[in-house]
């Protein structure tokens, strides 16, 4: 399909159909993946399984916004989306919960990620190393469902080395930031060395952050419907997502949680900001980056309103509500101009509502 002649949605029109058409489908898929893991014959599985749909549902809401880019098929990306979040959810849980701190364990669990972006993979034995492995075949169902969706875009192959790219950095993140407490921090320096240099726009561990989000992934996903799709375009959209709303993606999720993490131990990247002032300059200065780069890409009003929908969804968590991070939450909204307070009132009545 030719895309490019496609009408974009206006943005109330767009969050309307993502309240009403979306939200519902991404159910049906998440209630067909619950079935699916209930027949996992160890229990530890079949219970990570379904508490990351459980407690995670709104990741693959959010991804979900990505079924609404002009010109593709809405239910097939809603399949794709659900299905390769939810994976990444389910392996978040399995490298987080269990008790398990195995580096070489954790990045074969995460080639799942990377294989299912290559419909010609073979699954590969996911669990060779970790202690559980009897899950009915839950992880390569997941992965069969998104290689057999990415073989029918048209310009999947355009976008398929980025995309790869990408799951590699996101699954080096998700391996090295569960080690233990001694060894974390100083393994993920060594892996980001590389990538950051004196003159970089970014700090280690915003770039980090930015690995750590599948919405660049979803966004070459829904563009490789054009069949006119180019190479510029993909490198275009590649340098708008990583690092800027890849990062404020992330850094968001990070910034809502720095109390529950810094109780519980937990590695946080916004933690790394040495004032509050300087996490309110970072993140607006990510906001602002993310805004500006998407006026250049195809269709830039969708983009700017992934953003501003970042900011209103995690902005309205009631983690926000923390007295220490207050002040930050409402210069940040006040700043952001009126797009984002409605869609932060917005999220907030359905969070209100249980239905974010």
């Amino acid at each position: 399909m030719n895309t490019s002649n496609v009408r974009p949605i206006n943005s109330m029109k767009l969050i309307y159909l993502y309240i009403s058409k979306v939200f519902p489908l991404v159910k049906q898929e998440l209630d067909g993946w619950k079935e699916k893991a209930r027949h996992a014959p160890d229990a530890r599985l079949c219970h990570q399984a379904l508490e990351s749909i459980r407690w995670k549902a709104f990741h693959c809401q959010g991804g979900s916004i990505y079924a609404l880019y002009p010109g593709i098929n809405r239910e097939e990306a809603i399949r794709f989306i659900t299905a390769y979040q939810t994976m990444s959810d389910y392996l978040d849980n399995l490298v987080d919960s269990l008790e398990v701190q195995d580096e070489k364990a954790f990045s074969q669990l995460h080639l799942a990620m990377q294989e299912a972006l290559n419909p010609e993979a073979v699954p590969s034995d996911y669990y060779l190393y970790y202690p559980y492995r009897e899950d009915g075949g839950y992880l390569e169902k997941l992965v069969k469902t998104c290689q057999d969706s990415l073989a029918k875009l048209p310009s999947y192959k355009t976008v398929q080395e980025e995309a790869i790219k990408l799951a590699e950095l996101y699954s080096h993140l998700q391996t090295y930031k569960h080690l233990s407490l001694e060894q974390r921090e100083s393994k993920m320096l060594d892996w980001i060395a590389p990538y950051i240099s004196d003159d970089s726009e970014i700090t280690e561990w915003e770039f980090a952050a930015a690995t750590g989000s599948t919405l660049g992934i979803f966004c070459l996903y829904a563009v490789a419907y054009d069949s006119k799709l180019t190479i510029d375009q993909v490198k275009m959209i590649k340098k708008t997502y990583f690092p800027w709303i890849c990062g404020l993606h992330i850094l968001l999720d990070y910034f809502i949680d720095l109390r529950e993490d810094r109780e519980t131990n937990q590695l946080n990247f916004v933690a790394y900001y040495n004032h509050p002032e300087k996490i309110y300059q970072r993140l607006n200065l990510f906001l602002e980056n993310s805004l500006q780069q998407a006026e250049q890409l195809p269709y830039p009003q969708f983009h700017k309103v992934v953003v501003r929908g970042l900011l209103a969804m995690y902005l309205s968590d009631k983690k926000s509500m923390d007295v220490n991070i207050q002040s930050i939450v409402k210069n940040l909204l006040k700043n952001s101009g009126l797009g984002v307070t409605l869609l932060y009132r917005l999220c907030r009545q359905l969070r209100i509502r249980n239905i974010l």
